[in-house]
């Protein structure tokens, strides 16, 4: 998932090494990011393929949702080891028991997250969650400073008054960067979201609970070799970048098969 997106972004490479050396990658995470990387080339190389061959639409993957992908294990590995199924998470949208879960990795200063949220994300909601086919999990992946790393603290801190959803769409109904994600903007951002407290809100953004959290999710993404915004696994299966709906379409349905065939 380190491969570049045309449509994902990315902090300098300073910063990326920075943030990559800051975390210890356990060897089994760090394997299994090799290979989601791998794919992720695999699955690039071949878009690419596609519209130079000026049908402008995604040539259908190999793999098809019909028969055994051989890389289902490693897919169910990703989805197992990323995947937190917790009961009341106020980062998550859908059934705890969901056959697909997708898992996603955003910075609030990038652009391509606040495109997914506005225009994907909804689809999907509408689509797959509401018919308990699909759950999104949400992940504070904060890679350009101090800005980033507070609207994430924010937005834990709004999970914990159950907003976290109203003020994460609030975040990103358009672009913010630096002052627009200052303490008292995000606290006036938090009020339109319907956050009541704001007092327990301010605590809680500043409290070393939403820190802990925000690098859990930080450490997550890192191990995994994610190194932009925003990053996805679908049912396991790698999208970097804001990939059209018929991406998103088609890592559900062959998520989809591969939970059916390991019934």
């Amino acid at each position: 998932m380190s491969v570049k997106s045309p449509k994902a972004a990315k902090p300098s490479q300073a910063k990326a090494r920075t943030g990559a050396r800051a975390v210890s990658l356990p060897r089994r995470l760090a394997a299994l990011g090799a290979v989601l990387a791998l794919v992720v080339a695999v699955v690039a190389v071949g878009m690419a393929i596609g519209k130079s061959g000026g049908s402008g639409k995604r040539t259908p993957s190999a793999s098809g949702t019909s028969s055994t992908d051989p890389m289902d294990p490693v897919f169910a590995q990703a989805e197992r080891a990323t995947s937190r199924r917790q009961d009341g998470d106020p980062l998550a949208l859908g059934r705890k028991d969901a056959p697909v879960v997708l898992v996603e990795y955003a910075d609030y200063q990038c652009s391509y997250c606040g495109k997914f949220t506005r225009d994907s994300q909804p689809e999907l909601i509408k689509k797959y969650v509401d018919e308990g086919v699909l759950r999104i999990e949400f992940r504070n992946f904060p890679i350009f400073g101090k800005d980033s790393e507070r609207a994430a603290r924010a937005s834990w801190a709004a999970g914990r008054q159950g907003k976290f959803w109203q003020f994460h769409d609030e975040v990103y109904a358009k672009l913010r960067k630096g002052d627009a994600l200052a303490e008292d903007k995000l606290v006036d951002l938090a009020g339109k979201a319907g956050v009541s407290d704001i007092d327990r809100f301010r605590s809680d953004l500043n409290g070393s609970a939403s820190e802990e959290a925000v690098k859990k999710d930080q450490k997550e993404g890192y191990d995994l070799g994610v190194t932009s915004t925003p990053s996805f696994l679908v049912g396991g299966r790698p999208i970097a970048g804001a990939q059209p709906m018929a991406a998103f379409d088609e890592a559900i349905a062959q998520a989809r098969a591969a939970h059916d065939r390991a019934k």
